[in-house]
């Protein structure tokens, strides 16, 4: 019988990797949200479907926000929704994808807190 090798989670690290090069993430960035992946299953899965899609599952709810309402959240934080003709680094798509997604992970430790900024519009340059 011949060892099984599941490279699933090796698949996902190095797409974590090159998403996180890509967008001008450091390595303790990408240590950091990969935790957060290993440590919570639901949202390892969110990622893995966004690695084979492109797109948010959109499973996960916080308080009733979707990992899609945490990126457009984080489009109006950069300004893409007035296209001011400026698109740094810092607002390019997979950045605002890996800012989500580590804002997510935040959210789930201090859903008030983060409601609160979604729904104010206040308090942005915290994040």
């Amino acid at each position: 019988m011949g060892i099984l090798y599941d490279a699933r989670k090796l698949k996902a690290l190095e797409f974590l990797g090159r998403l996180c090069e890509y967008a001008g993430k450091d390595d303790d960035f990408a240590q950091e949200l990969w935790n957060e992946f290993l440590s919570d299953s639901s949202l390892y899965d969110e990622f893995v479907y966004y690695a084979d899609n492109h797109t948010f599952l959109d499973e996960m709810k916080i308080s009733g926000y979707s990992m899609s309402d945490l990126y457009v959240w984080q489009m109006d934080r950069y300004n893409l929704v007035r296209e001011l003709g400026k698109n740094p680094v810092a607002c390019n798509k997979e950045t605002l994808v890996l800012n989500a997604f580590y804002e997510f992970a935040n959210m789930k430790r201090d859903p008030d807190e983060y409601v609160k900024r979604i729904e104010s519009g206040k308090g942005n340059d915290r994040l």
